[in-house]
């Protein structure tokens, strides 16, 4: 089932993904940059949460956050 995390301090609107089995499935940005969120969205999917996690959070852009860390902010609270 395809979840949305709404980010913050981020160019993207939100984030919309699907776990299954402790692995992203799907991944997509709403806004941002194309390129950059679609290049992140595409390495994330078929890695372990955990993976992404580790991987992807505490990367800064601005606002002491980014695209990227936002992914794992939404990947924690899914944990959670």
């Amino acid at each position: 089932m395809m979840k949305t995390f709404k980010t913050t301090g981020t160019c993207s609107r939100a984030i919309n993904y699907e776990v299954a089995d402790g692995v992203v499935t799907k991944c997509e940005f709403v806004g941002g940059c194309p390129g950059n969120t679609q290049g992140v969205a595409k390495l994330a999917a078929g890695r372990k949460v955990a993976e992404v996690i580790a991987l992807l959070k505490g990367i800064q852009c601005r606002n002491g956050t980014s695209c990227p860390d936002q992914l794992a902010r939404a990947l924690e609270a899914e944990r959670a």
